[in-house]
């Protein structure tokens, strides 16, 4: 069989073994690392959470970091901790995992969806603006493929409004705005550390902020709303008291994941310098291809490359994005596709959301498709995917 025949038609795969489009990288020191946690007296809420924590602030800039049992945990924690209830509004992105707004219903508010910037695919500052009620009590902007989205602007938006900025930065530990960590910035910021993020606890969240009021809030909330803290207590019955202020959850991390999550964060310095080399790597040899668009990025922006997105134009293509993925996908490929409009899902068609109302992101929802990356990917792997697109892509090309 001829190699250049596509695979989804009998030809021979480019590669022989299936590449992922993320995965995790854990070597001996984070085995080990494990190890003596589960040799120690704690292995849930111990020592090793704080440090974890305390890692996290100093490598953001940020003051204060609370781990939670996910990103979507902290993610409503955030929403709690800002004050969110029932009938606010919340700003963000369709283009981003359900997780993103689903914290916004779980304190009975309302996600608004606002549409994307088309070159960077991050939430439009200039049509925030144009969204934003009485009602409207914060902004969630997505660090969409780990490009930060436009701070400045948003924040600058909120504060004419006295709005709460939250970033929801699952794909941007490690990024920069304007040479200021992500992070350091905002209100609070998200990070997440499922298996295919820059590092990874298994399952895993953070907020980090600069301010004391919301770390507190944020450390009671994720414990079942429970303090100990002496000068917060109505009553004091003796050393053991303590008291459940108001509804909280068990969001708690444990130390076995935030000794994992130390180790990791060590290589975060390498993993980001990995990914950036196999992302040019990735402009580099498929710059000539005129049927795909690659990532734009801003100047004044450094990515931490989570994602690596292609954008198909279909117009010169005789096939859609299904059988493109179908095809590449047979290739031994792992594309992916991200993501789903957050309201295409039927649960927020119940909720009265309709098709329509963010154009520019169902549009790239259609078109996107993205490729392998991640830390643990070579050279080889790199041009493996870059020989399959161009195989395909040739093969669809209506020229």
């Amino acid at each position: 069989m001829s190699k250049s025949k596509l695979a989804i038609h009998g030809g021979a795969p480019v590669r022989a073994h299936y590449l992922p489009y993320g995965k995790q990288v854990i070597d001996e020191m984070d085995i080990q690392s494990v190890v003596e946690v589960l040799q120690s007296d704690f292995i849930t809420s111990g020592p090793a959470i704080e440090q974890f924590e305390a890692d996290i602030a100093r490598f953001t800039g940020a003051k204060y970091a609370v781990a939670f049992s996910s990103g979507t945990a902290a993610l409503h924690g955030a929403c709690h901790a800002a004050g969110i209830g029932e009938g606010d509004e919340v700003i963000t992105t369709p283009m981003t995992f359900a997780a993103s707004a689903n914290c916004v219903l779980y304190q009975g508010g309302k996600p608004v969806f606002v549409d994307i910037d088309p070159l960077t695919y991050n939430l439009d500052p200039k049509l925030v603006k144009e969204n934003i009620t009485e009602k409207t009590k914060a902004i969630i902007p997505v660090h969409f493929t780990g490009q930060p989205a436009q701070l400045d602007e948003i924040i600058t938006i909120a504060r004419e409004n006295n709005l709460v900025v939250i970033e929801d930065a699952a794909h941007a530990l490690g990024a920069k705005y304007k040479n200021k960590r992500i992070g350091s910035i905002s209100d609070m910021t998200m990070f997440s550390f499922h298996p295919v993020k820059h590092i990874t606890t298994g399952e895993g969240g953070m907020i980090t902020t600069n301010k004391e009021e919301l770390y507190k809030k944020l450390l009671q909330f994720r414990t079942h709303g429970i303090t100990r803290e002496q000068k917060l207590l109505r009553e004091n019955h003796g050393p053991w008291y303590y008291e459940m202020q108001f509804l909280g959850f068990n969001y708690r991390i444990t130390d076995i994941q935030a000794s994992l999550g130390i180790s990791q964060l060590k290589k975060i310095g390498s993993f980001i310098e990995k990914r950036k080399q196999l992302a040019e790597l990735y402009t580099k040899e498929l710059g000539s291809i005129e049927e795909i668009i690659l990532p734009h990025q801003l100047s004044d922006v450094d990515s931490s490359w989570h994602l690596y997105i292609l954008k198909l134009q279909l117009s010169q293509l005789t096939a859609g994005r299904k059988e493109i993925f179908q095809a590449l996908q047979k290739e031994n490929i792992g594309v992916n596709v991200h993501y789903i409009p957050v309201y295409f899902h039927p649960y927020y068609e119940s909720l009265g959301f309709q098709k329509g109302i963010c154009p520019i992101a169902e549009s790239c929802y259609k078109e996107f498709i993205t490729l392998p990356l991640y830390a643990g990917m070579d050279h080889r792997d790199v041009m493996d995917v870059v020989e399959a697109v161009k195989k395909v892509i040739t093969y669809y090309s209506n020229k």
